[in-house]
């Protein structure tokens, strides 16, 4: 295939034409091309363990903190405030001072906090550090593609699959090993946590030479042939061109498409901050709780590989929408009726629905008819998405608090997952927003 065969220095690898001035440019000597693979898998694999690593550990962090369930809560809607807010400067940022730059910081921001969360002895320092490496993460789940995109123009799909998977194994990683980190390290919370500080340091390391590259934000949209028109564009460009952020609220499509994204990050994050504590009150031991937590993450590494190229072969992608909302329905009866008896079984199930994220990011593709479409979808499906998720953690956090026990927070959670498949079916009808707007 094209993109797996290596540029020359002034060809375009699709085409073998002469490259475009400002093109991307592939990575260059073997050594530079080693060195820039090690620097992005450590850094995916630094993308998640700040969420994943707190969960097995959170009864006793919010017991030696004094933090309460409403607390706890506010936490695990941390990451997408975080995610949505930051987020959102990060192309501006890569703009003035280059993408690897801002990756750079983003890594070392992810070391502070990790570094500085388990010293601190109040909850309100804890969210604080908790957000400055929730912000440096922000910043690379937007800029790690750019990035890829400006050094490897000719091995696009592979890398990103290599970074897909180093991202849900840091995160699957970091649920696993925490608590027997923990206990073999002495058993106090705050040096498991504090641990993970190193892995993100080791990270940062490549990064100051890489950083050097102030020209990958820029170059990698030049890359994108222009659209061949078609007979809506040609009749009104304005989809194409001039009809701006405000014109795509006018698409039920991408409205569905944000309402099922938020929804899936919702379920997603809950996941993340409360499934191990949801098995830990049932009795399930705090290592074992971890072990099922990894399960559950680590489900996404093979079916980000499938669920896209699957998903690009339907018309419409509504079946695999309700496919995996069953899963996840039966995923949360499970740990309603019996959440210790059959805990590797919900945790399984509960993995296979999680993989909603990589399906929805398909349909993004797949909702816009032009380039130009598919970035305006994107930022408004994710940022709006990803606002919309906050809620759902720290409504859990306060049930749990509330009524003691699992039943009504689990009840949320099913209640939560039918509107999902509901805007799924909508937003994966066979159309474009070009078509609506």
């Amino acid at each position: 295939m094209a993109d797996q065969e290596l540029a020359t220095p002034d060809t375009d690898a699709p085409t073998g034409q002469p490259r475009r001035a400002g093109a991307p440019e592939p990575a260059g000597s073997p050594w530079r091309r080693r060195l820039l693979v090690l620097a992005l898998v450590l850094a995916a694999v630094n993308l998640r363990p700040t969420v994943t690593s707190l969960g097995p550990l959170l009864e006793e962090a919010r017991a030696d903190l004094g933090m309460s369930g409403t607390v706890a809560g506010l936490l695990t809607s941390v990451p997408p405030a975080c995610f949505a807010l930051f987020g959102l400067a990060a192309p501006r940022l890569a703009r003035r001072w280059g993408p690897g730059a801002v990756v750079c910081a983003g890594l070392a921001a992810i070391t502070a906090g990790l570094a500085v969360r388990p010293l601190v002895g109040g909850t309100a320092a804890f969210l604080a550090a908790s957000a400055l490496a929730l912000a440096g993460i922000a910043v690379g789940n937007v800029l790690m593609p750019v990035l890829v995109k400006r050094w490897f123009p000719d091995r696009v799909g592979p890398m990103t699959g290599g970074y897909s998977m180093a991202l849900s194994l840091g995160g699957a990683g970091a649920a696993a090993v925490t608590v027997p980190m923990t206990d073999a390290l002495g058993g106090s919370w705050r040096v498991g946590l504090g641990v993970w500080a190193v892995l993100a340091a080791v990270a940062v390391l490549p990064w100051p030479v890489l950083a050097r590259d102030r020209t990958g934000g820029a170059a990698a949209p030049e890359t994108a042939p222009a659209p061949a028109p078609t007979t809506a564009t040609a009749k009104d460009p304005a989809p194409a061109t001039a009809a701006g952020r405000t014109r795509i609220t006018k698409s039920p499509t991408a409205w569905a498409l944000a309402v099922f994204f938020g929804l899936q990050a919702t379920a997603a994050y809950i996941t993340m901050g409360w499934m191990p504590q949801v098995f830990r009150d049932a009795g399930v031991s705090a290592s074992t709780a971890g072990l099922l937590f990894a399960v559950t993450m680590v489900m996404g590494v093979p079916l980000a590989f499938v669920l896209p190229s699957l998903a690009a072969r339907l018309s419409s992608q509504g079946p695999l929408v309700v496919v995996l909302g069953a899963f996840g329905l039966a995923g949360y009866a499970g740990l309603w009726l019996a959440p210790a008896q059959g805990a590797w079984v919900w945790a399984l199930l509960l993995g296979v629905s999680n993989c909603s994220f990589p399906l929805a990011l398909t349909m993004i593709g797949m909702r816009a008819r032009t380039a130009a479409g598919v970035v305006r979808l994107s930022a408004f499906a994710q940022s709006t998405g990803y606002l919309l998720s906050i809620p759902g953690p720290l409504l859990v956090g306060a049930l749990y608090q509330h009524t003691g026990g699992w039943d009504l927070p689990i009840a949320l959670m099913a209640g939560l997952m039918l509107p999902q498949i509901a805007a799924g079916l909508v937003a994966g009808r066979d159309r474009t927003v070009e078509d609506e707007i």
